[in-house]
């Protein structure tokens, strides 16, 4: 930990860097070279990638050539759904953004109140559009860490000549991301979810769906991502992948954790845990703090040196309501109280039992008095 750190606790906005990918890149950084030249230093640099190609198909059961590098999950997540044309979108309501705003129209599907996605909607969805759609739904939530039945969605869309698209970015890592197993045609990934670096990613696919370029440039990745490959984030990346499919197994201990704080934030009236009924991320829960918005409790957390969130990382930095919360039927006074907690690798059992502590401490300073005015006033 650094500085005043004393735990970060916001792995699903980004998980700390492993250091066997920094040793990674660092030699990928001495090596140097272009892999698209032909000399010694390019082919140097060329084989290290087909090297981190092969550890990241083997994370989640692809065919090594299936494979195609990106900037990360916002790139992997356009190229799925714009680079197949003529296609209706069929998504659902508590996608990514990137999922969301690739295109210009969606047909949204609701979620439950556990957020899981109403499968029989999907069905629907497809009779009215059959032979024609691109179904995009993520393996788990970013927020909130429930799983999505993407196996049986997958099943059904293809029964109606759909093409399916999984947002694996953040379930990478922490739960089995096989693409053979989910029967998808097209996943997306990103590294910095697991121990990687920031600004690469993956787009996978499982067989040919016609995909086109959104990127063109000099053919690189099989002429559907232009523009010279990130060597040293690659090979961060995939040394990543092996380290990720090697603790697999020991992620999900991580359950129990998660568990013990949300036993003990419950003992407060009324905190809401989100999606708990459903089956969920073992490293992530949502819940509320009675009084306190969450804009107060992420930056209070953060003077006292834990790093946390209020939900996705990807509002430039903004403290917004959560349309996932939003799309689950949570009220928006109650959504505003909300933060997530995710943890990691390097997470303790004394990481958590510290935050719990002055989680505890700021309800008591801050969300009692609040509520006691709320009851007075009210």
């Amino acid at each position: 930990m650094q500085g005043s750190l004393k735990a970060y606790l916001d792995h699903n906005a980004t998980t700390t860097i492993r250091p066997s990918v920094i040793e990674a890149m660092n030699c990928a950084l001495m090596t140097g070279g272009n892999s698209s030249s032909v000399h010694s230093s390019g082919r140097d640099a060329r084989q290290m990638i087909e090297e981190a190609r092969e550890n990241v198909a083997s994370l989640v059961g692809s065919e090594t050539s299936k494979v195609i590098f990106t900037s990360g999950g916002t790139e992997s997540n356009n190229l799925a759904i714009r680079g197949v044309k003529g296609r209706k979108v069929i998504t659902s309501a508590i996608e990514h953004v990137s999922v969301l705003s690739s295109a210009s129209d969606i047909l949204s599907i609701p979620v439950d109140k556990n957020g899981v996605v109403i499968v029989e909607l999907v069905e629907k969805a497809l009779r009215n559009n059959f032979d024609s759609s691109l179904v995009s739904v993520m393996l788990a939530n970013n927020e909130t860490g429930v799983i999505q039945p993407v196996k049986e969605i997958a099943k059904i869309a293809h029964e109606y000549g759909a093409i399916v698209h999984c947002d694996a970015v953040q379930a990478l890592g922490k739960v089995e991301c096989n693409i053979m197993e989910l029967e998808v045609d097209l996943l997306s990934i990103s590294g910095h979810k697991i121990g990687g670096p920031q600004g690469v990613g993956a787009l996978v696919s499982r067989g040919d769906v016609g995909l086109t370029s959104i990127n063109k440039g000099g053919g690189q990745e099989q002429g559907l991502r232009g523009g010279t490959e990130n060597f040293p984030g690659i090979v961060g990346f995939g040394a990543a992948a092996l380290v990720a499919k090697n603790d697999l197994s020991r992620f999900s201990q991580y359950a129990i954790l998660r568990d013990e704080l949300e036993s003990k934030v419950q003992r407060v009236e009324p905190v809401q845990i989100f999606g708990v009924s459903a089956d969920r991320l073992p490293n992530t829960t949502c819940f509320t703090m009675p009084g306190v918005s969450s804009e107060t409790q992420v930056m209070s957390f953060d003077l006292s040196g834990f790093a946390i969130s209020a939900g996705a990382a990807c509002s430039s930095g903004k403290v917004e309501v959560s349309h996932v919360l939003t799309a689950m039927g949570v009220s928006r006074s109650d959504a505003e109280m909300a933060i997530r907690v995710s943890l990691g690798w390097d997470t303790e059992e004394y990481h958590v039992n510290d935050f719990f502590n002055t989680w505890m401490s700021l309800f008591e300073f801050v969300g009692e008095t609040n509520l006691k005015q709320n009851a007075v006033t009210g």
